[in-house]
């Protein structure tokens, strides 16, 4: 009788060992529209060539929507997402047509306990804001988020020995592409390290090295992203960042250009429905690294956004946020006019499953 019982429970030790080995396949989808109104009223219903993201005026439309699959298991991970939107008009711009349509597109084997190392098309490591809004504190994206890579195509080692520490290398295409730039033969690299002191606050430093252009103009570029989130209660979270690039100057000069932008958010959840975020940010670009405008000063712009948020099923997202950019120079347009002003009113209803 002892043996038998033995017996059973070692086949049943062995069921539920298999059972939590068992691959799993899923299913997921999203899409996020949005109505945005530009009050400088621009004529071919463009916001700001620096936006990507909820970037038509005066209509309602497509921000992004994406059908994924994901298969996972103990050894074996890979993602397959598709996309539409004018997030994938606007970030996917400079890649082939077939290309532009393409989420993720990635797989991974874990070679140690820990270590994993995944390859293709995969999410940024870069900052703490994605192109997936309804996992984002604000609705609209912040400038820092919008002028650095959303994506990006390469090879991924990332280790986590324990639910404290995460450290990740990467070799990368460049800076958010898929294909590099013709006559580009510059390795890219980038690395990220993760530490979670406890469930309430996430620290990270990612970084970017490489050349994002032909190799017979090469200006290597050399990029920081720090960020802080604090959950400082159950209901209010704050986010401090802050990027900083240095990046060659062009062949025959010296010296070496920089930018740099801060950012903070606080937000406060009133119940599991509602919440509120308040935004401040600046981003200085003197010289037009990343966002040229051809002023005298150059790119130097601060921003403010409050958005409310009311969350009526677990998987539906409603969202209105007001937003104002002020800049040195008269960088804007209004009604063909410069201006160093720029306000606007987005509201967007995200679901996903």
């Amino acid at each position: 009788m002892k043996r038998t019982v033995m017996i059973a429970a070692a086949a049943l030790a062995g069921l539920s060992a298999t059972a939590q080995e068992e691959p799993a396949f899923k299913v997921s989808g999203y899409a996020e529209i949005y109505y945005g109104y530009d009050l400088n009223q621009p004529l071919n219903h463009e916001r700001p060539s620096f936006i990507y993201n909820h970037s038509r005026h005066n209509e309602v439309n497509l921000n992004l929507a994406y059908l994924k699959g994901a298969y996972t298991s103990d050894r074996i991970r890979a993602n397959l997402a598709l996309m539409a939107g004018t997030y994938a008009q606007y970030n996917l711009a400079a890649e082939q047509d077939l290309l532009r349509h393409v989420f993720e597109a990635n797989a991974g084997v874990r070679i140690g306990k820990g270590l994993w190392v995944d390859a293709g098309i995969m999410p940024s490591h870069i900052g703490f804001e994605s192109a997936v809004g309804k996992d984002c504190y604000t609705l609209t994206r912040s400038i820092m988020a919008e002028n650095t890579p959303y994506y990006e195509t390469g090879v991924k080692v990332s280790w986590a020995p324990n639910d404290k520490w995460s450290l990740a290398a990467f070799y990368l295409n460049g800076w958010q592409r898929i294909r590099r730039p013709d006559g580009n033969q510059t390795p890219a690299a980038g690395t990220q390290v993760t530490f979670k002191p406890s469930g309430k606050v996430t620290l990270n430093w990612s970084t970017f090295i490489g050349n994002d252009k032909p190799d017979s103009v090469r200006q290597m570029r050399y990029f920081n992203d720090i960020y802080g989130i604090f959950r400082v209660t159950d209901k209010f979270t704050l986010v401090a960042a802050c990027d900083y690039g240095i990046e060659q100057k062009p062949k025959g000069e010296s010296g070496t250009n920089t930018w740099y932008s801060p950012m903070a958010i606080a937000r406060y959840a009133f119940t599991d429905k509602w919440a509120m975020a308040a935004r401040y940010e600046y981003y200085s670009d003197e010289h037009g690294v990343i966002i040229a405008t051809g002023t005298p000063n150059g790119f130097r712009t601060s921003g403010w956004s409050l958005n409310l948020d009311m969350a009526p099923l677990p998987n539906a997202l409603f969202r209105i946020e007001g937003k104002l950019y002020d800049s040195r120079d008269d960088i804007f347009l209004r009604k063909e006019r410069a201006t160093g002003s720029n306000a606007a009113v987005t509201a967007s209803l995200a679901v996903s499953f």
